[in-house]
Parts: structure tokens; sequence; C-alpha cells
């Protein structure tokens, strides 16, 4: 569990992004290694730096914390973690530089399958919007792709309700996280 905790935490260290972090993983051979790393050595790391290395050791304490909150929030909620360097990460993602170091899901989700269509739109739909979205998902049913949005009003939760009706798998990416699904009122498609 320490080593999950350490990957969260890497996660929360201030000031360094995603980039940065996995940068970070790599020259001190694992996430674990960053938190005990010398001063010395993290600013030898390319782009780190004198400044870079403050920001890591002053925000160590805060991101193991963080990281800590974190499990237990996930274990409480039977989340899972999908590491950067996992199996289960979306292949889809590792091509991506600046792609999340840690994502997290619920239920039953399979981040690699072959056939994947992500539908987003406005928020302000049209009556006409909704339709098309309603007959593109039903036009995809024979394809059996996991049908991907990101659970806001409009086009999107158009998209989940349909793929919901025409018993297509269906995965939402949320900017709020699973501690605050947002909007509310798209909550009981969310779980």
């Amino acid at each position: 569990m320490k080593d999950l905790q350490y990957k969260i935490a890497a996660s929360f260290i201030k000031g360094i992004g995603d980039i940065g972090a996995k940068k970070l993983i790599a020259y001190c051979d694992g996430a674990g290694a960053i938190f005990s790393e010398k001063k010395s050595n993290l600013i030898k790391i390319p782009g780190v730096g004198e400044i870079g290395a403050k920001k890591i050791l002053d925000s160590k304490s805060e991101a193991l914390t963080c990281a800590e909150e974190e499990l237990e929030f996930i274990n409480k909620n039977d989340i899972t973690a999908h590491y950067f360097l996992d199996e289960s990460y979306p292949r889809r993602l590792t091509h991506c530089e600046d792609g999340p170091i840690i994502l997290y899901t619920k239920g039953k989700v399979d981040l690699n399958a072959n056939r994947m269509v992500s539908i987003v739109g406005t928020r302000k739909a049209t009556v006409k919007g909704k339709e098309f979205t309603e007959k593109l998902v039903e036009e995809l049913k024979p394809f059996n792709p996991v049908i991907l949005s990101g659970l806001a009003y409009g086009i999107d939760i158009a998209a989940h309700k349909a793929a919901i009706k025409h018993n297509l798998k269906t995965m939402a990416v949320l900017a709020s996280g699973l501690d605050n699904i947002y909007p509310k009122t798209h909550h009981k498609y969310a779980l």
C-alpha cells in the first residue's frame, strides 16, 4: 500500500505537473525514491534545478499526507488507481507526454477497450443536437464501442443516456473527480 501512496503523492507535488513527475520518477528510479532523494541529487535532474528541488522538498510532507487521505478515500469507495506505468493504464495516453501519472476509475472499466468513441459537445444542446447524438450512438451499436464522454450537460449526457438505452458500455471522464460528481443531477448516470 505504501508504494501506491508514493505514486499518488507524486501527483501532489506542488509546481511539478505530470511531465515533471514522470521525469522525477524516471531519474529517481520510482515514485517512492523521490521522497527520500537528497536535494543535491534532485538539483542535477534536468529541468529541476535549485528552485524545483526546493519545491519538491517543501511539498514532500503535504504531498504524502494528501496521498494518504486519497488512499483512504479510494479504498472506502471501491475506486481503482491506474498508475501511468501499470498495464491497466490507458495505452492511448502513454503517447501523451503530459498524460496524467495517475487516473482513478469506479466500476467495471476497460481503459484499453479496442473500440472507444468519444462524444462531446455543447452544454446548451438543441433538440436536433440531442437527436443526432441518439442516432449516432444507435448506429454505432453493431460495433459495440464504449461511449466515452464528460457527463456534462448537453451533448455529453445525451451520449451517456443513448449508450445506456442501447445497452452499450459508457465511461465518463470527470474534471471534478469521483469525490465531487458534477453536475449533481447526473450522479445517477455515474454509478
